[in-house]
């Protein structure tokens, strides 16, 4: 099996679990693999991406409180759905749209690169580690018994999720907790990551056409870094 089958193998084996679609049947996923990126810094591409993504929170802010922001908001309830308190537990779009009024933190360039197409597109989107994954994707409800590997104050530690929170998973444990809110420290972003999943989340009122508004533009911004580039993606939801 070549390298690109592999990929294409791991992007068909992602699944959603029916009882995610029962919760919030407008739920609809874009996955994408890029591999060939090349590790560096924060740069000027970034940053100038950066800067719009900046600008165009404060423009945001200005029209809505960031709980009322409609995609904000629509994942605020799909939190309260499964027990979360978003008060508590900000979802990860939120969260950005949060720091990006007083100046979004500068990681390094693939960090940079997709914070700032979130915060443009208004769409929770996170990246993992290719190479970490054990197994494909799953999205599921959980029992309460997977592993997630995290760090607190420096420290490495497994908690479980609560039952019935929405979570991904792989074959070696959950690999992002509360939907968008927390990844594990397993499958993290490094300065070495040259193979990337993306998880592009949608609730309505965003439409498909948006959500794949954002996946090319980040397609577009990762390809122009090098032509080793390649992309692969999958939409998935409720009809199919």
């Amino acid at each position: 099996m070549t390298e690109a089958q592999r990929l294409q193998s791991f992007l068909d084996g992602t699944r959603i679990a029916p009882g995610v679609f029962e919760m919030r049947p407008d739920y609809c996923a874009l996955l994408m693999v890029v591999d060939g990126i090349p590790p560096g810094p924060s740069d000027s591409t970034s940053e100038t991406l950066l800067q719009e993504a900046e600008a165009s929170a404060r423009t945001a802010l200005k029209r809505h409180p960031v709980t009322e922001i409609p995609h904000v908001a629509s994942w605020r309830e799909a939190y309260k759905s499964f027990g979360a308190k978003p008060q508590k537990f900000r979802n990860s779009l939120e969260s950005l749209m949060r720091r990006a009024e007083g100046g979004l933190p500068r990681i390094n360039r693939l960090t940079d690169i997709y914070n700032a197409i979130s915060i443009k597109h208004q769409i929770p989107l996170g990246g993992e580690d290719v190479g970490k994954y054990i197994g494909s994707p799953l999205l599921i409800r959980a029992t309460g018994q997977e592993r997630f590997e995290t760090i607190s104050s420096g420290k490495s530690l497994v908690e479980s999720p609560e039952p019935g929170e929405v979570v991904w998973c792989d074959d070696g444990g959950v690999t992002c907790r509360r939907w968008n809110w927390r990844q594990c420290s397993r499958t993290a972003l490094t300065d070495q990551t040259t193979c990337v999943l993306f998880i592009l989340d949608a609730l309505e009122p965003v439409s498909i056409e948006a959500l794949v508004a954002a996946a090319d533009e980040l397609a577009s911004s990762l390809q122009k870094l090098s032509s080793d580039v390649r992309v692969l993606r999958r939409i998935i939801r409720a009809s199919g």
